[in-house]
C-alpha cells in the first residue's frame, strides 16, 4: 500500500510534490506528539530563530517537502533523479580530492534533500555509505531500492561496514557519512552543538585520520518553486584535530556553519541531544562558547 502511494507521488512534477509537501508539513505539525515540542526546543537552542524572521513557518513547510520528495528521489529512474540537480557549487573541490587518490569522505548533514547526494555521486563513480536496516521488511526493501542504484553500495552499521568504508577509501573512492546523528555507545563523545552537549560520532574523524582522505561538507539545497536541487561541496574551514573530543567539536562547528546557511532546511525535529543507552552522562557544566552560534544577532 505504502509503495503504491509513493509510486503515484513519484509521477507528480516536483513543484506539485513540494506544494503538497507544505500541506503535509502543517498536518504533521498539528498532529499530537513530541514533534512540535522538539522542533521548538531545538530551534530555540540554535539561536537562529531570532535572526531569521518566519523561520519556524519555513521549517514546517520544508519538513513536509522533504518527506514527499523522497518518492521522486527513490522511485524515479536514476538518470531522471540526477537531472533534478541543477547546480553543484564547489564541485572542483571534489574533483581535486578524487585526483589526490586518497579518497573523499562526503560529510552530509541532514540538510535539504540529503537523499539525492549519494545517487548523484553514484551515477558517476563508486560510492559507499552506511545503512541501518528498517525493522519493517517492506520499508527496508524500499530504502535499498531507492538508495542502492548506479555505483552506490550500502554497508551495515557495524564493524564489517566500517571495514568496507576503509576499503573504499584505500581504493581512492568516495564514501558518505552523516555527522549529526546520535552516536552509539563506544563510538561517541560529548561535544558542543549549538551551545549544548550532543553525543557525537567519532568514526568520521577516525576514517579521515587513518587514511588521509579529504573531507568535504556536502549538502543538497532545495530550490524554491520545485526547481530542483543545488548540491554544495564545501572544504572544511580547518583540518580536524587529532584529539577525538576536539575533532568531534570541530565537526559539530562545521555542521553548525552549513546548517546556519540554510536553517529552514535543517532537520530540527531530530532528537540530537538525547543520551543513548549505555553512554555516560553529559558533563554537568555548560559547553564553553567563545562566540555565539552562527546567525545569532549581536547583543
Amino acid at each position: 500500500m505504502i509503495l503504491s502511494v509513493l509510486r503515484l507521488f513519484s509521477l507528480l512534477p516536483l513543484p506539485l510534490l513540494h506544494t503538497l509537501g507544505i500541506v503535509l508539513g502543517w498536518l504533521i505539525w498539528l498532529w499530537p506528539g513530541r514533534h512540535q515540542q522538539r522542533v521548538r526546543e531545538n530551534l530555540a537552542q540554535s539561536g537562529l530563530i531570532q535572526s531569521h524572521p518566519g523561520l519556524l513557518r519555513k521549517v514546517i513547510q520544508e519538513t513536509g517537502k522533504g518527506l514527499l520528495e523522497i518518492a521522486a528521489v527513490w522511485l524515479r529512474p536514476h538518470e531522471n533523479v540526477v537531472k533534478l540537480v541543477r547546480e553543484t557549487p564547489g564541485w572542483e573541490h571534489f574533483e581535486a580530492a578524487m585526483k589526490a587518490g586518497k579518497g573523499v569522505v562526503v560529510i552530509a548533514p541532514h540538510i535539504g534533500c540529503w537523499e539525492i547526494i549519494n545517487l548523484y555521486l553514484a551515477f558517476r563513480q563508486p560510492f559507499t555509505a552506511m545503512y541501518k536496516p528498517s525493522r519493517k521488511a517492506a520499508v527496508d526493501r524500499l530504502m535499498r531500492q531507492g538508495r542502492e542504484r548506479g555505483q552506490a553500495k550500502l554497508v551495515p552499521t557495524d564493524l564489517s561496514g566500517v571495514k568496507a568504508l576503509l576499503g573504499a577509501l584505500k581504493r581512492g573512492e568516495a564514501i558518505g557519512v552523516l555527522p549529526d546523528q546520535v552516536a552509539t555507545k563506544g563510538d561517541g563523545v560529548w561535544a558542543p552543538f549549538f551551545g549544548r552537549w550532543a553525543y557525537t560520532p567519532t568514526m568520521t574523524v577516525r576514517l579521515i585520520h587513518s587514511t588521509g582522505a579529504t573531507p568535504l561538507m556536502v549538502y543538497a539545497e532545495r530550490l524554491s518553486w520545485g526547481r530542483g536541487f543545488r548540491i554544495h561541496f564545501d572544504p572544511l574551514e580547518a583540518p580536524l584535530p587529532k584529539d577525538r573530543a576536539e575533532a568531534a567539536a570541530a565537526l559539530n562547528r562545521e555542521v553548525e556553519r552549513v546548517a546556519s546557511k540554510l536553517p529552514a532546511q535543517y532537520m530540527w525535529s531530530y532528537a540530537r541531544y538525547k543520551q543513548p543507552g549505555g553512554a555516560e552522562a553529559p558533563p554537568k557544566t555548560e559547553p564553553e562558547q567563545d562566540e555565539p552560534p552562527p546567525g545569532t544577532p549581536p547583543a
